[in-house]
């Protein structure tokens, strides 16, 4: 099997590639070249934003299986189209589980489940791309397969759902140093988050299956926790305690207008999913690092990396100047 993918240096595609290789997948990896790829991976050095360059870089090349993980607005997914169309089987394109409806309406989550977040950018730029591409397997038969993943992290990428973007380890940082955490809400919401290896196997799984062309499929974990539950996992196997500080998701994101989109859209919402198509599609897929064991990997990955155990006194400073405005106006 011949498989392009685009990107190929992110948490999840760098975990693609690493199972590609152990299945023998013939794997080029399309990007501007920044990054050291594994051995054994063919590169193309080129712009996928630059459509011209792109082309002239992709000329007289043709794959099995295109899987894209930097698409995120309606031109680069017509972008997307119009460079593959005839040039590949099938074509994954990486969407997100933030894309299904907001508040949910039921508990459990299926690909059934309709696609609507108001409170999203991010998720209704998605839906908008799964639209253009379904639209064009409908009208020309691009062979398009959707894939949605929920939070999937690895190693040196801290999973939480309030943690500064500048730097992973600003939580564990509060966390050793004894200083109180922010969890959003009450802490009691059921959420689902995956190892980027375990989300790898069933992706890989989906490629060359040509009945999951026309179908989207997401990747989750089965294991759910509270945000309560995955604060004190974290801190257990770091060996300390934990003071929890809840504050409305409405104070964070006054605070942090930032925040809005990952936190009303996404974190402050249930996530726990059903399964059932992707383990039909992929029989052998089943998660086998829970998230006290994959934990443990991102603490390693700081602990043996001391270059990665930057900090940043911003973030921390404001998280205890929300703690102390939220405590003074508590009864």
């Amino acid at each position: 099997m011949k498989l392009l993918i685009i990107g190929g240096t992110g948490t999840i595609s760098s975990a693609v590639v690493k199972r590609a290789l152990e299945k023998g997948i013939d794997i080029t990896v399309l990007n501007r070249g920044n990054r050291e790829l594994p051995k054994g991976v063919r590169q193309i050095a080129a712009d996928m934003r630059d459509e011209k360059a792109a082309a002239a870089a992709l000329k007289g090349e043709s794959f099995d299986v295109v899987a894209d993980f930097i698409t995120f607005t309606k031109e680069q997914a017509a972008q997307g189209i119009r460079l593959f169309k005839g040039r590949c089987k099938q074509y994954l394109f990486i969407s997100s589980a933030t894309v299904y409806q907001k508040p949910p309406k039921t508990l459990f989550v299926s690909e059934g489940t309709p696609l609507c977040n108001p409170f999203s950018e991010y998720a209704n730029n998605k839906i908008i791309c799964e639209n253009e591409f379904m639209q064009a397997y409908r009208d020309a038969g691009f062979p398009i397969t959707i894939v949605r993943p929920s939070y999937t992290y690895g190693d040196g990428h801290l999973p939480f759902v309030f943690n500064s973007h500048k730097s992973r380890y600003a939580l564990i940082s509060r966390l050793k140093r004894g200083k109180p955490i922010i969890v959003p809400g009450d802490g009691s919401i059921f959420w689902t988050i995956t190892h980027a290896s375990d989300f790898a196997h069933a992706f890989v799984g989906l490629m060359g299956r040509m009945d999951a062309v026309g179908h989207a499929f997401h990747i989750t974990s089965d294991e759910c926790h509270t945000w309560d539950d995955f604060a004190h996992i974290i801190a257990d196997t770091l060996n300390v305690k934990v003071a929890i500080e809840h504050i409305s998701t409405d104070t964070i994101c006054r605070f942090i207008p930032g925040e809005y989109d990952a936190q009303t859209g996404d974190k402050a919402q249930t996530a726990v999913f059903d399964n059932a198509k992707i383990k039909a599609f992929v029989p052998d897929f089943v998660c086998t690092t829970p998230f006290a064991e994959g934990i443990q990997g991102c603490i390693r990955y700081f602990e043996e990396n001391p270059d990665k155990r930057v900090e940043d006194p911003e973030w921390d400073a404001l998280v205890d100047e929300m703690i102390e405005k939220s405590r003074s106006v508590k009864p």
